[in-house]
């Protein structure tokens, strides 16, 4: 369809019903920041255009490669070492050619942050899994900027995910990081967000290397981390719904199929949580 002949209204009809007018036309004039566009950031920024969203911030400094076809919704031979960032802008084009898409190619860093994230009405983790030091700034610049923070983790084939309200309970305290070396970020990062544990069916726990910074994905997660995504912003954007928050989160497992909801006060710190960690380092050092 050529950009003259799209019209918004009927192009985001169906949505109607579920939403009303007046709150589709709110959330035309929207913006929400996405930081990342590779496994769950592209799926974030379609399911939330197809939702009728007309205002995003995306970063990435990153390029397709053959390794992303398995999940990323960008990643095709025609898009092969192409930006990550011009791609997904492109294909949210092709949905609603009248959303403005502000793209941040050298992905996020200390400058561009607070540019990235001032005025958002929400953040979306789309952060590459091992992007400690950026995730946490980013986090605690959302904190300081009071935007709404949600991150959704592919797990198994599942999906984990937190909410961040200003005000409530912080990325850091949550997860407790401190200065602890990357693979152990790694693990209190994996078992944070998703203290059910129920994603432990690996066929083969050899490729899990959290010291390399290396681990198995799959499609179905990435797509379901979009679903409950989108829908965490759709409830902070039009300021109704339920939302579960720190030290509050939720994880479903299609293989499985059960859905739990975990409650973790003082995050890593609690007592239980640190018992789990100590297993799953068990666990993971007896598959080098």
């Amino acid at each position: 369809m050529k950009h003259h002949m799209f019209d918004y209204t009927q192009a985001f009809s169906r949505n109607l019903g579920w939403i009303t007018e007046a709150e589709q036309l709110r959330l035309r004039y929207c913006t929400v920041a996405i930081g990342g566009m590779g496994g769950v950031g592209g799926h974030h920024l379609l399911a939330l255009t197809r939702m009728g969203v007309g205002n995003f911030r995306i970063a990435d400094f990153d390029h397709f490669e053959l390794a992303n076809f398995n999940r990323q919704s960008g990643a095709t031979v025609a898009t092969l070492n192409s930006s990550k960032c011009d791609t997904m802008a492109a294909m949210a084009l092709a949905i609603n050619p009248t959303a403005k898409i502000e793209v941040f190619r050298q992905g996020l860093n200390d400058t561009v942050l607070d540019d990235f994230l001032r005025g958002a009405d929400v953040y979306i983790d789309g952060l590459d899994f091992f992007a400690f030091d950026i995730r946490e700034k980013t986090f605690a610049a959302c904190a300081k900027l009071r935007v709404p923070a949600i991150t959704a983790a592919p797990l198994g084939m599942g999906a984990a995910w937190l909410c961040f309200i200003p005000g409530e309970m912080d990325f850091e305290t949550y997860f407790r990081w401190d200065n602890h070396r990357d693979s152990e970020k790694a693990l209190r990062f994996l078992v944070g967000l998703a203290p059910s544990l129920m994603h432990r069916y690996l066929a083969d726990p050899s490729y899990v290397n959290l010291e390399k910074g290396a681990g198995p994905s799959t499609s179905m997660a990435c797509y379901l981390c979009a679903g409950v995504a989108a829908t965490e912003a759709i409830k902070i954007l039009l300021r109704r719904g339920k939302l579960t928050s720190a030290p509050h989160g939720l994880h479903f497992d299609a293989y499985l199929g059960k859905f739990k909801r975990t409650w973790l006060p003082m995050g890593n710190a609690n007592p239980l949580q640190k018992l789990r960690m100590t297993v799953i380092r068990r666990i993971l050092n007896s598959h080098p």
